[in-house]
């Protein structure tokens, strides 16, 4: 009887990166991350079901972002992005704590390119209220560099605006120019955008503050940081036959908002997947 041969070894695709946010706007991270690491999958999950999370408490927000987590490691993710300013300043502690992947979100990045930008010492943030009451930003700053100045100013319109569509029209100007105004005033050199919507009114926002204000993206400096954590925890992904992938799942999937951001941002993404949440 002849002998079988042995079935040829199925490589075994990557393992992606885990991205969550509490809905489309953690998208800025994942352009972001595609951009500066175009050879990884990436998994990326929008709780648009429990947008906004800004309002809402820090029990809930670490709930909400332990269930995405669990999600996500369902996708076998190797790594958690809280592409999500709010539960970054909230939830990432618990999520270390509890998790057996690394976890980055998005404050440490934003605050260590704030520090580096700022060349009168004054810096203003800009978030949901939840990230501006927080203080995670005042607290990430003060232990880089206890010298500088934080001016922080809640900007809740500026989500809604966004997932409008409206990133070019005279009311969002008008909206900026009124909460900004008190930044400008105390004479800050840096804002550092404090909330993953907040990059897709870069333009309109530049345009008020002017050349003499840096802006500081939180979705470009988290990808850095994400990239130094895959070299250090040695899990950059090999090179494989498998195209790295982008697969985007949203638990309520009537989020028109998705194809603005689709488009805003250069994503290429395809069928949309469902995931359930608890209310």
């Amino acid at each position: 009887m002849p002998r079988k041969t042995p079935a040829a070894k199925t490589e075994e695709a990557p393992r992606p990166i885990g991205v969550f946010d509490s809905g489309i706007g953690g998208l800025t991270v994942v352009a972001e991350l595609r951009r500066l690491l175009p050879g990884e999958s990436i998994f990326y999950i929008g709780d648009t079901a429990r947008v906004p999370y800004g309002g809402k408490s820090q029990s809930t927000i670490v709930r909400y972002s332990q269930e995405l987590a669990g999600l996500l490691l369902a996708e076998r993710a190797k790594l958690i992005v809280v592409a999500c300013n709010t539960a970054s300043a909230l939830a990432v502690q618990s999520l270390e704590e509890t998790l057996r992947v690394p976890v980055t979100g998005v404050i440490r990045p934003g605050a260590e390119a704030a520090v580096k930008a700022t060349r009168n010492g004054k810096v203003g943030v800009i978030g949901t209220r939840a990230t501006v009451y927080s203080k995670a930003y005042e607290r990430a700053i003060e232990a880089l560099d206890d010298g500088i100045e934080v001016i922080a100013e809640p900007c809740p319109l500026f989500v809604p605006l966004i997932e409008e569509g409206w990133l070019d029209d005279e009311v969002t100007d008008r909206v900026i120019a009124r909460y900004l105004e008190k930044l400008l005033r105390a004479g800050v050199d840096t804002i550092v955008l404090g909330c993953t919507h907040y990059p897709l009114l870069r333009g309109a926002i530049q345009k008020f503050v002017g050349p003499g204000v840096k802006l500081v993206d939180s979705a470009q400096n988290t990808a850095i940081a994400v990239q130094k954590l895959l070299k250090q925890q040695k899990l950059t992904a090999p090179r494989s036959k498998h195209p790295a992938k982008l697969q985007v799942a949203l638990t309520d999937p009537g989020a028109a908002f998705l194809r603005v951001a689709e488009e805003a941002l250069g994503l290429g993404i395809g069928e949309v997947l469902g995931r359930a949440v608890q209310k």
